[in-house]
């Protein structure tokens, strides 16, 4: 199975206002969007499913309007979210008191499918508020992160939500020197990370889904050299070792660092890799977001597999 997430990120916001949304009503804008897409055949690839991730005053109007079209053109295209909350809503229990914060059961009923959790922006967010308010060291302040993520995931799969999960590894923690030198730093990141964040997970794996993001993110962002094909494979391979060890089965693994029409076909030969998150399909002038692109997209990265 193929998985393409599409981090649809402030497109609730139009340019007149310094965000990215091409319109002035973003609502519109989404379904113009979810209608291209199912008209392009994005919602009936094979062994493909292609999942829009959306700020959440999108999903209502998104979801409506997938709901609306026909079931067959939009089978395998998906709604999620761009994160939940650490706390839940549930019976008896706690009825939402959460002002501010998306809790999983809200996003479960909207109509979402998909949630990303552990995204590079959301870590280093949480990572500079545990700093500022404790003065912890750096270890300390990652692994309570992680142990925050987790709570995420875990509220996110017991709302019958499945779970893109984004690892990786910083410029510092990756550290100085050649690869070899680099390699069990590497792998020391992502197996905290992993363990951390999955901890107390298997009792839903027979029922949701969990996909691991791989992202770079000291290659991340303007003027960045992007990881080649074989640091990929690489870490790829590595993630799927320590889950397989971990849990005893696989996890797909799909690239997190940005997948563009210009890496896509190369990233598709990966074998380890079954997947990859879009975040723009422009990148120059105005930049933006068309569903053209992300068929592109999705088409060169189904031909690097095939080859």
């Amino acid at each position: 199975m193929q998985y393409v997430f599409v981090n649809l990120k402030r497109f609730d916001v139009p340019r007149s206002l310094g965000g990215v949304c091409p319109s002035e009503r973003s609502d519109e804008w989404i379904r113009e969007v979810i209608s291209h897409c199912a008209a392009s055949g994005l919602g009936q690839l094979s062994d493909c499913e292609v999942s829009l991730l959306l700020p959440e005053s999108l999903l209502l109007p998104a979801v409506r309007h997938r709901e609306s079209l026909p079931l067959d053109s939009v089978r395998g295209l998906t709604i999620g979210c761009q994160g939940v909350f650490r706390e839940n809503i549930s019976v008896g229990g706690n009825f939402g008191a959460f002002t501010t914060n998306l809790p999983a059961a809200a996003a479960q009923s909207i109509g979402c499918r998909w949630a990303i959790i552990g995204h590079s922006e959301e870590r280093r967010d949480k990572l500079d508020l545990l700093r500022r308010l404790n003065s912890a060291e750096l270890p300390a302040a990652q692994k309570a992160v992680n142990q925050v993520i987790n709570e995420e995931v875990l509220r996110a799969l017991e709302s019958d939500l499945d779970v893109l999960l984004c690892v990786g590894e910083t410029a510092d923690e990756r550290g100085e020197g050649g690869f070899h030198a680099q390699r069990p730093r590497i792998e020391a990141v992502l197996e905290a990370q992993l363990s951390d964040c999955l901890a107390d997970t298997a009792g839903h794996l027979n029922d949701r889904r969990i996909v691991i993001g791989y992202e770079p993110v000291w290659a991340i962002g303007p003027g960045k050299t992007p990881p080649d094909a074989d640091y990929i494979a690489f870490v790829a391979g590595y993630i799927k070792e320590a889950l397989t060890a971990q849990f005893s089965q696989d996890f797909p693994v799909v690239y997190g660092g940005g997948l563009k029409a210009e890496n896509a076909a190369s990233i598709g030969g990966i074998s380890a890799v079954e997947g990859g998150l879009v975040a723009l399909t422009r990148f120059s002038g105005d930049i933006g977001f068309e569903p053209e692109g992300l068929r592109d997209i999705v088409a060169r990265f189904r031909q690097g597999r095939s080859v």
